[in-house]
């Protein structure tokens, strides 16, 4: 029997989870979406694609129980709206789900503990932190699970999440962490990228082409990880000694690099601990 899924607030993120399951062969007519406009649903529908055109998508602007319908007799719920609607989206379907409803939140900085609260006692709830690597399907998704969730629901949720990208089941007090490597990780690398390209136009590039030329190695360096992991032993192997890279690298860390690297997740880290603070469910 195919699991009914639906997706509430079904943009960037949901949208991609949800691609990424009719594209590996789930039944689109199985998949239940809501947006909030008109101009959503053409949206969803065409990052869909033709094989997703059985999907329901309903407009929650057009009707107002598109929530609590999409989630009737639904096995897994992926909330994705933003945080700040989190809480309230929770208790706007508490009536219509099924006891056993397997739910998801992929909202950053809302814990288990809100969502629970939120949601009819017992509830089988999981909390999932993704980054935006996602949307082209080499996300890394950390999830956090409550003492509800079955063993067939957990593997249920990572057969779902793994169609975007890597899925680690960690625990809760690490999601902190978590948000500090690879929640907001990508954007270290395109910071990285960012400053290539400005050192080489100081160097005597044009722009297009140091931009390009930065991109694509911080790209090309990521697919070597994706092979091995063991960033370290990947560094040395193109670490001649008294070579260019060698220079390069003991100047980086003659700086401070590994210094300012931790405090900068750190700080990452500290705001994540308030943003859960701040949703949490009265």
């Amino acid at each position: 029997m195919t699991e009914h899924i639906a997706f509430l607030g079904t943009g960037s993120m949901n949208g991609s989870i949800a691609a990424g399951l009719i594209a590996g062969g789930y039944p689109a007519e199985a998949i239940r979406a809501t947006v909030r406009s008109k101009n959503s649903i053409d949206r969803l529908r065409h990052q869909l694609g033709p094989n997703g055109r059985d999907a329901v998508v309903i407009g929650c602007e057009l009707n107002p129980e598109a929530n609590r319908e999409a989630v009737s007799g639904a096995s897994v719920v992926l909330l994705g709206v933003k945080p700040y609607g989190i809480v309230e989206l929770a208790r706007e379907i508490s009536p219509a789900l099924a006891p056993d409803a397997l739910v998801i939140s992929v909202a950053a900085g809302v814990t288990l503990d809100t969502l629970q609260k939120a949601l009819p006692a017992g509830q089988p709830v999981i909390r999932c932190m993704p980054n935006t690597p996602s949307s082209v399907g080499k996300g890394v998704l950390a999830i956090s699970v409550s003492e509800a969730v079955t063993e067939k629901q957990l593997a249920l949720a990572e057969k779902i999440l793994e169609t975007v990208g890597l899925v680690v089941q960690v625990r809760e007090d690490q999601m902190d962490a978590v948000t500090a490597v690879s929640g907001s990780g990508p954007a270290y690398g395109f910071l990285l990228a960012e400053t290539m390209a400005s050192a080489g136009v100081k160097l005597g590039l044009d722009e297009e082409t140091a931009q390009r030329l930065a991109s694509a190695t911080i790209a090309g360096a990521g697919y070597l990880l994706d092979s091995n992991p063991d960033a370290a032993a990947l560094r040395k192997a193109v670490t001649s000694p008294n070579g260019t890279t060698e220079r390069a690298i003991n100047t980086f860390i003659d700086k401070g690099l590994f210094d300012l690297t931790e405090d900068a997740m750190r700080a990452c880290a500290a705001r994540s601990a308030e943003l859960s603070e701040q949703y949490t469910a009265d």
